[in-house]
């Protein structure tokens, strides 16, 4: 006769000022992939053009930024094309920018699932950010076929390009983290990111070089996360030489740091959620 052995498993939470749980996120990993695909088909089905969205947007974008400040502003773009240049820069900063509006309102859209199940809250606003990067590589092939175009070619910094992304992930959830958890608390953030995404691209060299702000401002600028990566982007895949490293390195510290503060402050608060959400 056999006995019959039930496997219990105790939930509790982590202890520690930091109260993150790597393991426990990895052991949902299967939801977060679920999560992910469901949010590109939603996004694409009944569309008429389908993922071409993932193009089109950008390159609307660049287009209207041509003719605006290409054209009649006559904007510098450091001896590049201005199409490429605006289109090179327009793939990270709609990915950041959608990423934190998607990560900033996800918990509330996702308010039922998160009162009748359990696992990792960090999970939502991270499957809202990381869902845009299929957007994101689909117009990344587009801008090689746009440089192969106008006859340029990466070089050998193009081995960066990988650090870039995670940077520009670790930013838009980094700050999604933080919106999102007050957010929960205060539903006045959900309404304040149209105007922050809108001063951030002005104060970000999206649209002009990041040469052509003064030497005395451009370290305080670096401390834009953004400024410094979308530079990079430039550096590393269209060669642009007049992009300080030291500016890039600056934005890249402020990303890792806005990524744990992130993550601690969304993991000390996230016990409220259920009761005030």
């Amino acid at each position: 006769m056999t006995n019959n052995q039930t496997s219990l498993r105790r939930i509790s939470p982590p202890t520690g000022f930091v109260r993150i749980s790597f393991s426990e996120i990895w052991d949902y990993r299967d939801l977060f992939y679920y999560l992910v695909w469901r949010d590109f088909v939603i996004r694409y089905k009944q569309t008429l053009i389908g993922i071409a969205w993932a193009v089109f947007q950008p390159l609307f974008s660049t287009g209207i930024f041509t003719i605006v400040f290409g054209h009649w502003a006559k904007m510098p773009s450091d001896g590049l094309p201005y199409p490429v240049f605006t289109f090179s820069a327009m793939l990270p900063w709609i990915f950041f920018a959608t990423g934190l509006n998607h990560g900033t309102t996800s918990l509330i859209g996702n308010r039922e699932l998160i009162l009748k199940v359990y696992f990792p809250r960090v999970i939502i606003p991270g499957y809202a950010v990381v869902g845009n990067g299929c957007n994101f590589l689909i117009s990344l092939c587009f801008l090689f076929i746009m440089m192969a175009w106008y006859g340029i070619y990466p070089n050998i910094r193009i081995l960066f390009l990988p650090v870039l992304i995670l940077l520009t992930v670790m930013t838009a959830f980094g700050t999604a983290l933080w919106l999102s958890a007050l957010n929960v608390r205060y539903r006045d953030v959900q309404n304040t990111i149209p105007m922050l995404t809108q001063v951030w691209f002005f104060l970000t060299p999206v649209v002009y070089p990041g040469s052509i702000i003064d030497e005395s401002w451009r370290f305080w600028v670096s401390f834009n996360p953004m400024s410094g990566i979308i530079e990079g982007y430039r550096w590393c895949m269209l060669g642009v030489n007049s992009v300080s490293l030291y500016s890039i390195m600056i934005s890249g510290i402020i990303a890792i740091l806005l990524f744990f503060s992130g993550l601690i402050y969304f993991y000390r608060t996230e016990r409220f959620f259920a009761d005030i959400i």
